[in-house]
């Protein structure tokens, strides 16, 4: 087993921790909101107010689920248009009340049923990525598991974004990608080789800042360790950014993703 695919099936582990356990341990007197204000209320994305060592803070998280019932509830963490929107909202508001925006991504995409096309997916994804870039307030984003395509980018569009050591990051599933290109999808382990997908990969090429180690065994079997250390990037993230200026904040996460492929 090629080292990429062995990363990709631990981004996948059912047991793997999932948002709702990273929000429990790392914030103080979280208050979940719901709802779009367009069309309802998408359970694959969770998020409110919360506090990270007595700092008011906006948390936005894609959740998979932990069990099945609750996967299934969940649609697998794949959002909706609702779900994306939800996101906007809360975004919003964290810049009305000059909160930072934290975010924790783990999806392998948006949803691409017909309902979510006729409600605008793609709209939702690309208002989502449009709105975040321009946020006047700090965002700092950590991949913890699957990031897939734009479903996952539409919440990653930080100053700081990290991921996590077993997390992934990547345009499409291995298995779509060697579908299209080979049309045989069971090249998967040559194709996430190919993708450059895993933590180290992502960040040599310069699309995530950091990488968050994992102890042995991996989040699955240290979730306490684990979330801890997303908690010191956040703060420390933050601590970086205090005293900045919001058009410094537009203007470094502006230059940040206008670096990405440079020579």
């Amino acid at each position: 087993m090629t080292d990429a695919w062995r990363r990709v099936q631990a981004a996948r582990d059912p047991s793997r921790p999932t948002a709702q356990t990273y929000i429990s341990a790392i914030f103080e007197d979280f208050m979940e909101l719901h709802g779009d204000r367009v069309f309802g209320d998408d359970p694959a994305v969770i998020g409110g107010v919360a506090r990270l060592e007595g700092r008011p803070v906006t948390v936005i998280g894609q959740e998979k689920g932990v069990d099945t019932k609750d996967k299934v509830a969940r649609n697998f963490g794949c959002a909706h248009p609702e779900g994306y929107r939800k996101a906007l909202r809360l975004m919003h508001q964290a810049e009305k009340f000059r909160r930072p925006v934290l975010a924790i991504v783990d999806t392998q995409g948006a949803f691409c049923g017909i309902g979510a096309e006729e409600r605008g997916q793609g709209q939702a994804i690309a208002q989502c990525l449009m709105d975040m870039m321009a946020l006047s307030v700090p965002a700092v984003c950590v991949l913890v598991g699957e990031g897939g395509s734009g479903g996952a980018l539409a919440l990653a569009c930080g100053n700081r974004v990290a991921m996590l050591e077993n997390a992934v990051y990547s345009i499409l599933s291995p298995e779509g990608f060697a579908s299209i290109l080979w049309k045989d999808a069971s090249r998967v382990e040559e194709a996430a080789a190919s993708m450059k997908m895993t933590a180290a990969e992502v960040r040599d090429m310069g699309i995530v800042d950091a990488v968050i180690a994992e102890p042995e065994g991996g989040a699955s079997a240290h979730p306490e360790a684990v979330a801890a250390a997303i908690k010191d990037y956040f703060t420390g993230a933050l601590q970086e950014m205090d005293g900045w200026t919001p058009e410094e904040i537009r203007e470094q996460r502006y230059r940040r993703f206008r670096a990405m492929g440079a020579c």
